[in-house]
């Protein structure tokens, strides 16, 4: 492939609400629900964001020094502003980047935004367009006492996708779909529900197996041939299971395992383990990285670090320290629950 990732923004929200403080509320052993889930705190959006407001803050900082022109805009969410109504449009009026560019909004769960990334390569290959813009942004919600509660969270990935001074090469990339209704939401209801226990192992695991097994296979790589591995993060505990069983270490996946103090930002999750990686990954070192989406599905890549990784760091450690903690009401305010 001649395409690959020019550079990446992002956002996260400075707000945090501790998995102990929604615990309590519920009358729950804050102790027992951060060793099952593997997350101490989220990131939440404030009332006034949303995941377009998001979306404007990663693209403007994925945009900052990129000369390619945007000739084509995707977004990639699960929590639309509108119903009936792009957002990829209101995004690219905001930015200011003309009106000469494809633009469409995908839906695919956790994974709308990797998807998009798949068609933006292509596009870019196939020497249709020049540069791409694909942006993925959640403001994650979960009804109050549910289990999603403790992790669905805020924030926002972009990623500029062209063929000069790339940070990352792609070198390939699988896909693994199947029908597997294992989290959805219906036109007009509140609060998506779940299969409990079902998305586990016939849904993420299933899947991302699917598609990093394939991949591996295509390109004749082992897990000893990446210095990073980088997996959708739904809690703490399943990107760890899911890198032993295909032969990943601790070691590998460590820099990009961020849901533990950030939460599940939906769509940007795998991608904020990118950014996270970004931080510390060596020219010329390989990341795999692998999204998954309820409903069901998985996307996995071969990135390959360039020497222009060097200058584009995104300083991502930033976002740890740069937070306030807001109590449950304000939290509930913050969401609109309340």
């Amino acid at each position: 492939m001649k395409s690959g990732i020019m550079s990446l923004g992002y956002y996260v929200p400075r707000q945090r609400v501790r998995v102990a403080d929604i615990a309590e509320v519920w009358g729950k052993r804050s102790h027992e629900i951060e060793r099952s889930l593997g997350v101490t705190e989220k990131a939440v959006a404030t009332a006034a964001e949303d995941s377009l407001t998001m979306a404007y803050e990663s693209s403007n900082m994925a945009l900052a020094h990129i000369q390619t022109k945007i000739d084509m805009l995707l977004f990639g969410t699960e929590s639309p502003p509108y119903a009936v109504n792009p957002a990829s449009t209101i995004l690219g009026e905001l930015l200011g980047i003309g009106n000469q560019y494809l633009a469409y909004d995908t839906q695919f769960a956790c994974k709308a935004a990797t998807g998009a990334l798949i068609s933006a390569l292509g596009m870019v290959d196939s020497g249709s367009i020049s540069g791409a813009l694909v942006v993925a942004s959640d403001k994650a919600t979960g009804k109050p006492h549910d289990a999603l509660e403790y992790t669905a969270a805020s924030g926002s990935v972009s990623v500029v996708v062209g063929v000069t001074d790339c940070i990352y090469q792609v070198e390939a990339w699988e896909s693994y779909s199947s029908d597997t209704p294992d989290f959805w939401r219906r036109e007009g209801i509140k609060y998506p529900s779940h299969g409990g226990r079902f998305t586990g192992k016939p849904s993420y695991f299933k899947h991302i197996q699917g598609s990093v097994l394939t991949l591996l296979s295509k390109t004749g790589y082992k897990a000893s041939d990446f210095d990073h591995v980088v997996f959708h993060m739904p809690n703490g505990k399943f990107p760890v299971q899911i890198a032993k069983q295909l032969g990943f270490s601790n070691e590998q996946l460590y820099h990009s395992l961020v849901v533990k103090e950030l939460g599940n930002s939906y769509t940007a999750s795998a991608l904020m383990g990118l950014v996270a990686v970004s931080d510390v990954v060596l020219p010329g070192k390989r990341i795999l990285l692998a999204s998954y989406g309820s409903g069901a599905g998985s996307d996995a890549f071969v990135l390959r670090a360039t020497k222009h990784i060097t200058n584009r760091r995104p300083q991502f450690n930033t976002v740890f320290k740069n937070k306030i903690y807001i109590e449950y009401p304000e939290y509930l305010k913050s969401m609109r629950i309340i």
